[in-house]
């Protein structure tokens, strides 16, 4: 939506003559239901922005989910990998150990060749013709065990071998069921990865869509949102300008009535060294730093809707500016808008300021007593008259002087 030509036409009522006019009122009745109307579809855009944020919310969730059983599943592969691995060692060394037993059997079948050769040489039939010869019984009993060595060799040879084919056998048929059992459950979780994979892919997708569609929504109350700015700006600049026209007819009416009044006029100037008690028991008892007439009064309306916080007393240039009570020095320069300004702490949140000053005569913590000359008169910081600016101040508030001091 947009509210340029709207503007436009509304800055033309912005001419002080034709401001108080019925079609201004109007206009501006007219720019109050707008605005109205724009909150009224903000809020409906904000409402449906919301749904749309816990959908985005639960499809993070579903996205999260879909992410952590990745994770997991890849941490199971990690961890099948390594059990992979450790088999296939242990298969390497099984094969090493099959080979050192294949060399070992065929180191045993050639001496088990030739236990069974030298048995042929010795065998039975040589025991009887040896016991018919009645030869020596020694040399008969030493071919006795030695004939029973080559059997018992032949028998323990025989018997090792086989024992360590069927272990290796064993254990080659072990590691290679385990290893296959790995492998189907990799198989598997891969499978898995891949099917939350594709899951994730959708998720994803849909989530990019509804912060594309969030993100649109976004951009159109951002949109809508200047809008409004803009136009409560210009309500409040018509209104600014209304209550100014309104407080400027006050002013010329209290202008006016003040003509007719003579102004007041200071006469009396602080008794010099002359303070009993502290600040504060010196309502009602305190005379005006400047002799002078009182041009503008504490509240009274200045420029736009600004209002006098202090009083102007109009005064000759170069008069002395007197210490209204005792109290030390804590500013004591050039301000924007105040010209050369002084200030007095006297205590007890207590403040006097002096300013538009054509000289200050005195420094940042210096002792100053009721009656001291402290400044001139002048017309430092642009101000298009003489005199002296005087405010009153408790705990940095602006006060109304006229209801501490006396005039006479």
């Amino acid at each position: 939506m947009r509210l340029l030509p709207q503007v436009l036409s509304l800055l033309l009522l912005l001419n002080p003559c034709c401001i108080l006019s019925s079609a201004a009122a109007q206009s501006n009745q007219d720019n109050k239901k707008q605005l109205r109307d724009l909150q009224g579809r903000i809020s409906t855009l904000q409402k449906d922005l919301a749904q749309k944020e816990s959908s985005k919310n639960e499809a993070a969730d579903a996205l999260r989910d879909s992410e952590r059983a990745i994770s997991d599943i890849q941490r199971q592969l990690v961890k099948l990998a390594k059990q992979r691995q450790n088999v296939q060692t242990q298969l390497a060394q099984l094969q090493a150990q099959s080979a050192q037993l294949e060399q070992q059997i065929s180191l045993k079948q050639a001496q088990l060749g030739q236990l069974i050769y030298h048995q042929h040489l010795t065998g039975r039939e040589e025991h009887l013709p040896l016991l018919l010869k009645q030869q020596d019984p020694n040399a008969l009993m030493r071919k006795l065990h030695y004939y029973g060595y080559l059997v018992r060799a032949r028998s323990e040879h025989i018997d090792s071998l086989r024992d360590q084919m069927h272990e290796l056998d064993a254990l080659t048929k072990e590691s290679l069921a385990k290893q296959r059992k790995l492998e189907r459950i990799q198989q598997a979780q891969l499978s898995q990865k891949n099917r939350l994979e594709q899951e994730k892919t959708k998720r994803a997708a849909l989530l990019a869509k509804l912060s594309e569609a969030i993100e649109q929504q976004r951009n159109e109350i951002t949109t809508l949102r200047q809008d409004e700015q803009r136009l409560t700006e210009l309500i409040a600049q018509i209104n600014k300008l209304l209550a100014q026209r309104k407080a400027a007819a006050a002013a010329a009416a209290a202008a006016k009535q003040s003509s007719k009044s003579p102004r007041l006029r200071n006469e009396q100037l602080p008794d010099a060294g002359k303070q009993r008690g502290v600040f504060a028991s010196l309502k009602g008892k305190l005379r005006l730093p400047v002799r002078g007439e009182l041009v503008n009064r504490f509240g009274s309306p200045r420029e736009g809707s600004v209002k006098w916080k202090g009083l102007f007393i109009r005064a000759r240039g170069g008069n002395e500016v007197k210490a209204i009570a005792n109290g030390q020095v804590v500013f004591a320069d050039w301000l924007r808008g105040f010209g050369n300004l002084l200030i007095v702490d006297h205590g007890g949140d207590y403040m006097s300021l002096y300013g538009n000053n054509e000289a200050i005569y005195k420094r940042v913590g210096d002792k100053v007593k009721t009656g001291d000359t402290i400044a001139a008169v002048g017309n430092s910081g642009g101000n298009a008259e003489t005199g002296l600016y005087f405010e009153l101040r408790y705990q940095g508030k602006p006060f109304d002087p006229l209801t501490w001091a006396k005039i006479e």
